[in-house]
C-alpha cells in the first residue's frame, strides 16, 4: 500500500495510520465534505427513525441469505473442500487493488466452484482513491477477466476508517462514480453495490445514500460489526441489532440511489488471547464458546428481519476471528460445527416470525412444512421437553432430555405435532 498506509498482515487489514500530521491534514482538506455529511445526517436520519415503522419487509431467500467469506489465498485446498461441504450457496472473496498480480490466481480458485454465487470485495489503497485513471483502469481489467464468474461486485470497502485510504465520503463517491461510469459504458450487465460504512455509524451512510453524484447501487453493503457492545442483542444508543437492520433497511428504501437491497458483507468477533491476530483489542475479544453463540444468534436476528439479502462471515480461516484456528495446524473452533449445522438446516427455511418476550427469544419458521421453532434467552430458564417435539443443539446433537436448559445457546426445536400445545417456560 501507498506510504503512510501499511498493511498488518497478523489480523487481515490496514495498521493505524500513524503520521498524525498527515492525517490532520488530509482532513483538513475534505473539511467541506465532512460539513456536507454533518447536514445530510442531521436532516436524514430523524426522518429516516421516523419512517421505519413503514419499511416494507421482503421475503428473503434463504438459501441466498448465508455466505462465507474465504481467502482464496489461504489454505485453498481445503477452504474449496469446506464450502462444497457445507453447501453453501454463496461466499464472498476479497481482491486487493495494490495486489492486482493476484487475479490470476484468483480466477483459477473461482473456477473451482462453479456452482457458488459470488461476492467480490473490491478493496482500495490510497493510490488508486487519488489516481481515478488508474482505478478505471484495473477495474476493468477485473471486470472482463472475471467475466461470468462473479454475481456481486462489491465497490469499495470501509468507507469511513481513515487507515483503509479513504478522508470523506466525496473521496469515496469518487471512487464509486468510477466503477458505475465503467458499468454504464462498457459492462451494463455486471451488479455494483456499495456504502462500505463499517459499524453503527449512519451518518457517513445516509451521505453516501443522499447526494448530487450521478451513480446509483444495486444494492448497499455494510460491514455492520456489533461487537464491540457484546452480545448482539446489546444496545447500542438505544438500538439492538434488529432496530439498525432496520434503520439501515428504511434508509436504503428511502434513497433513490439504490435498489432495496441490503447486504452485510463482513461481520464477526475477535476472539480472545489471539493477539496479534485478533483484529481488535483484548477488550472487544470473546471466548469461542461465546463467539458460537454469537454468531448464530446473530445470524438468526438478521434472517429475521427479513431485510437483509445476504450475511457474510468473516472468516472461514483466520487466527484472530475465523472458523477455523490456524496458528498451529488446522484446530476447528466450536464455531465451524455450528455454522455448518444452521447452514444445512436453514438453506430452504421460509420465515414465519421472531416472538421476543422479557428477553426470551423464539424464531420460528417452516422447513419441508415441518415447524421448526429456535429458542434462546438471555436469561437463563427452563422448558419441558414436550412429546412433539424433536430437539438439537446449536451444533446438531439430539437432546432427549426431559427438562430443556434454555440459555445463550440456541436450541432447535423441531414441532413433529401440526397442533402442538402452547409452549410454557418452567
Amino acid at each position: 500500500m501507498k506510504e503512510p498506509f501499511k498493511w498488518d498482515d497478523y489480523s487481515d487489514q490496514p495498521a493505524l495510520l500513524q503520521d498524525k500530521k498527515y492525517k490532520k491534514s488530509m482532513r483538513k482538506k475534505e473539511r467541506y465534505s465532512l460539513i456536507k455529511t454533518f447536514f445530510t445526517a442531521l436532516f436524514i436520519l430523524p426522518v429516516t427513525l421516523v419512517a421505519m415503522p413503514f419499511i416494507k419487509r421482503k421475503q428473503i431467500d434463504s438459501s441466498e441469505f448465508f455466505c462465507m467469506g474465504v481467502d482464496f489465498q489461504r489454505e485453498s485446498d481445503l477452504t474449496l473442500k469446506i464450502i462444497h461441504d457445507f453447501k453453501i450457496k454463496r461466499i464472498l472473496v476479497r481482491i486487493k487493488l495494490w495486489e492486482m498480480d493476484s487475479l490470476d490466481e484468483l480466477k483459477d480458485f473461482l473456477l473451482k466452484c462453479p456452482d457458488k454465487k459470488v461476492t467480490l470485495k473490491i478493496m482500495q489503497d490510497r493510490e488508486h482513491v487519488e489516481d481515478l485513471e488508474l482505478l478505471e483502469n484495473d477495474l476493468r481489467t477485473i471486470f472482463s477477466s472475471l467475466d461470468g464468474l462473479i454475481d456481486i461486485y462489491e465497490i469499495g470497502s470501509t468507507i469511513n476508517r481513515s487507515k483503509w485510504g479513504f478522508f470523506s465520503v466525496n473521496e469515496y463517491s469518487n471512487f464509486y462514480q468510477r466503477a458505475y461510469d465503467l458499468k454504464m459504458s462498457e459492462f451494463p450487465n455486471i451488479t455494483l453495490i456499495g456504502s462500505g460504512v463499517i459499524d453503527f455509524e449512519y451518518h457517513f451512510t445516509a451521505h453516501t445514500l443522499f447526494n448530487f453524484f450521478k451513480y446509483k447501487y444495486d444494492g448497499v453493503a455494510s460491514l455492520l460489526y456489533v461487537d464491540r457492545r457484546g452480545a448482539p442483542e446489546n444496545m447500542q444508543m438505544g438500538f439492538s441489532l434488529s432496530d439498525k437492520i432496520a434503520y439501515l433497511s428504511t434508509m436504503v428504501w428511502m434513497s433513490k440511489k439504490s435498489k432495496h437491497a441490503l447486504h452485510i458483507t463482513e461481520t464477526n468477533w475477535p476472539l480472545s488471547g489471539t493477539a496479534p491476530y485478533a483484529p481488535t483489542s483484548e477488550h472487544e475479544c470473546i471466548d469461542e464458546e461465546s463467539y458460537a453463540d454469537f454468531m448464530l444468534r446473530y445470524h438468526m436476528l438478521a434472517f429475521a428481519s427479513q431485510q437483509v439479502d445476504s450475511l457474510s462471515w468473516h472468516q472461514l480461516i483466520a487466527k484472530g476471528y475465523g472458523l477455523i484456528d490456524n496458528i498451529e495446524g488446522m484446530r476447528y473452533r466450536p464455531a465451524f460445527t455450528t455454522y455448518k449445522y444452521m447452514v444445512q438446516t436453514l438453506q430452504h427455511a421460509q420465515f414465519l416470525r421472531l416472538d421476543i418476550t422479557r428477553d426470551y427469544y423464539i424464531l420460528q419458521c417452516l422447513i419441508d412444512g415441518q415447524l421448526l421453532q429456535i429458542h434462546w434467552t438471555l436469561k437463563p430458564t427452563t422448558l419441558k421437553n414436550e412429546d412433539f417435539f424433536t430437539v438439537y443443539s446449536r451444533n446438531g446433537e439430539l437432546i432427549t432430555d426431559e427438562t430443556l436448559n434454555i440459555g445463550s445457546s440456541p436450541l432447535y426445536i423441531f414441532i413433529t405435532n401440526a397442533t402442538p400445545k402452547k409452549v410454557n417456560c418452567l
